[in-house]
């Protein structure tokens, strides 16, 4: 059975509450991956919309929002999620976990979501492409070439006496 611990953040007015789900409400987590929205009312927040914005296993490993799937990887990373480089440019193969959330997973952070869900199933109106004659060739004219420049520099000529 699953159990998580969810973090919820509130952005406006800065506060996190911490909240055990198990069973019923615990399940309508697993699946999801990092950016999805879920309907707060599920899990006792009623009233909100929450964002799923990462979290990490019971050995501390966390979750990476561009890796797919939900086990653990070996990624090489430079920045983000999981490493914080000690130098510019420093770049590690480092342990992570990808962006679902399975039975593995302990906490859950999640921040209260206020604009508008899009869909991934929706999709945009498609518009009638414009059929437009082919344009003619132009004729190319000839081009004039510049000398590259040598990379030595010019000889100095000597005058003869």
């Amino acid at each position: 059975m699953a159990k998580f611990k969810m973090i919820v953040s509130d952005p406006q007015t800065r506060k996190a509450t911490v909240a055990e789900l198990e069973g019923a409400k615990a399940q309508i987590l697993l699946g999801r991956n990092i950016g999805d929205v879920i309907d707060g009312s599920q899990i006792g927040f009623s009233g909100t919309k929450l964002k799923i914005t990462g979290g990490c296993d019971k050995d501390g490993v966390p979750m990476r929002a561009d890796v797919h799937g939900g086990a653990k990887k070996y990624v090489i990373l430079s920045s983000g999620v999981g490493f914080r480089p000690s130098t510019h440019g420093e770049r590690r193969r480092k342990l992570i976990r990808g962006s679902m959330i399975t039975d593995e997973t302990y906490q859950v952070n999640t921040m209260i979501f206020t604009g508008e869900v899009v869909s991934k199933e929706k999709t945009a109106a498609v518009k009638e492409p414009e059929i437009k004659p082919a344009p003619t060739p132009a004729r190319p004219q000839a081009q004039v070439r510049k000398p590259k420049p040598s990379k030595k520099p010019p000889k100095k000529i000597k005058k003869k006496r």
